[in-house]
Order: structure tokens, then sequence, then C-alpha cells
């Protein structure tokens, strides 16, 4: 299987701001940064020590094409994206090598104070959500049943969706399921509001979307910020990829069970079956690697439309 870039180097023409699981951040000016998607992954909150090839090209541009498709099926929208071209300083010569590379996985972004919180939106009952409903009858302190109070199973679809934001923790340090009322304290009741609006509006749509392409969107992650000169709230970050969703095969849905999945929950499930989950300096053996890279591109293509080669600079 071809390699994986694990970490990019710029060569000094632009500041490095931040290096988070998958991406390093650029500054480009005052105004913009530039996202570089590596190939990296993580699983439980640890980054795991090889990568999945062309997994950053992939989430990058499949980002790209939900940042087009949903300011025109939400005409309110605003995101940060303002283009997949590399910043002209990165092309002149000496040309920074590698740059046919960064090329596929890189965008340049609005910059835009980010709000702290995790934006989640729960259309069916799973993972952390269906471990606490089996607790005590919530979702993040939500009390929520089936058609007539009747109980829910694993993964059914709720009765409408929920946002269930979470909070954003530091690396290395896991985000916290909190309700919505505790989402307005931490960014206000206003914002949080617009929040929750634009999360409900934006899943339904893509939802419908992804539906009709046979892909179940069980449950999403959305990030916001704040365009400091008009007050707007702005989607920003990765939206409605295989890292940030549960992307399920529609023909397939078996409520009552778990699910089989487009996302790093195949990874997730190997760690846990051999014992390594939350195990730092694991290395993914080619099996599993191939795997994880086949289930992101299948779901790049049904949401696309295009063969994922189509893509590649």
């Amino acid at each position: 299987m071809e390699s994986s870039l694990i970490k990019t180097d710029l060569g000094g023409k632009l500041h490095l701001v931040a290096s988070g699981k998958v991406r390093d951040v650029y500054e480009i000016d005052e105004s913009t940064l530039l996202f570089v998607a590596t190939d990296r992954i993580s699983a439980n909150d640890v980054v795991l020590k090889n990568g999945i090839p062309t997994r950053g090209a992939l989430l990058n541009i499949l980002s790209a094409h939900w940042f087009s498709v949903l300011p025109s099926l939400i005409p309110s929208l605003k995101t940060h994206f303002v283009t997949l071209d590399l910043p002209q300083s990165l092309l002149q010569e000496p040309q920074v090598e590698g740059a046919r590379q960064l090329q596929s996985r890189s965008m340049q972004v609005r910059r835009l104070r980010a709000l702290p919180i995790e934006s989640i939106v729960r259309g069916y009952i799973t993972g952390s959500a269906w471990a606490e409903y089996c607790k005590r009858g919530t979702i993040h302190g939500i009390p929520v049943s089936g058609e007539d109070g009747a109980k829910l199973k694993e993964s059914d679809q709720l009765l409408r969706p929920l946002w269930t934001p979470s909070t954003k923790a530091p690396p290395g340090e896991s985000d916290e399921n909190i309700h919505p009322d505790q989402a307005a304290e931490l960014v206000g009741s206003r914002y949080a509001k617009r929040i929750e609006e634009l999360s409900l509006e934006i899943y339904t749509k893509a939802r419908d979307y992804a539906f009709k392409r046979g892909i179940i969107i069980a449950d999403t992650k959305f990030e916001f910020g704040v365009d400091e000169e008009t007050d707007e709230v702005v989607l920003i970050d990765e939206v409605l990829t295989p890292d940030s969703s549960r992307f399920w095969p529609a023909d397939e849905y078996k409520p009552g069970q778990s699910q089989q999945s487009f996302d790093k929950q195949f990874l997730r499930d190997w760690l846990s079956q051999s014992g390594l989950k939350g195990q730092a300096g694991v290395e993914i053996p080619e099996d599993i690697r191939e795997k994880t890279a086949s289930k992101y591109i299948e779901v790049y293509e049904r949401l696309v439309g295009k063969k994922w080669d189509e893509n590649i600079v």
C-alpha cells in the first residue's frame, strides 16, 4: 500500500499555527488560514502511528463538496471555505517540495473565532447515546422514547433529530457530553440557539441528500465560528466526513443491533477486539489500513457521485 503523509513541511514559507489530530493549520495572512489534511488517523482520542493513504485528501475534498452543496440548500448558511487552490507563496520558486501532493489536501479558509463546543446532531441512537439511554433513558440528559412512549432499540431512528452538544476538550483530553442548556453557558444563549438551529437544518438537509444516495447519516458533528465583523455564526472545520459522522449503508440497516459503517468505526472495532483501545504507538496492519481506506472511498463515491481517482491531482 502507498505511503501516508503524516507530517507537513512548508519550508518555512508559512507560519504553523496549530497541528491537530488530522490537520496542520498555517497562516496565509491575518484573515486567511491554510488547512492541510494529513493522513494521520486517531481513534479514542489517540493518534495512531501510521496513517491511511490518501485519507487526508479525501476528507478535504469531501468537505469542499459539502461546503458547495449546503449553501445551495440553506441560503442563509455561511461557511469559512474560500478555495481549494494553494496560496501563491507555495507555488513560487523555489517551490515547496511536495507542493503537488499538498494541492488535493489543502483548503484556504477564513480566519474566524471558533466557538468552544462540538455541535452534535443525532438522528439515530447509537454509540455513547445508546450507552447513556440504556443506563438512564436519556441522551445528553434529554429524556427520549419511541413512538407512543415505546422503549428504543439500538440503532433506532429517533422521532426527531436531537441537538446534543459536547465540550471541545484540549488535545489529549476527551470531549464531555453536555445538555443543551450547558452549551448556552459556554457560548452564550444567542450563539447556542443559532448553532442549534443551523445544526438541525444542516443535518436534515444532508440526511435527505445522503439517503437518496444509499447512505444513512446516523449522527454527525459540526463546528462553528463567529465572523467578528458581522457577528454571524459560520460553519467551520470539516463537515459531514467519515471522521465527523457515522455513515451506514441504507440497504443493510437493521434496528436492534449495531450497524455496518463507512466511517472509522471499523478501525475502532479492530482496536477494541485486539485489546489496543486507547493505547499509544499502535501501528495499523496493512489489511486494516486497506479496509479502512476502501470504506472511506466507497462513501465518498456514493455521496459525490464520481470515482475517487478522478479527484487525485
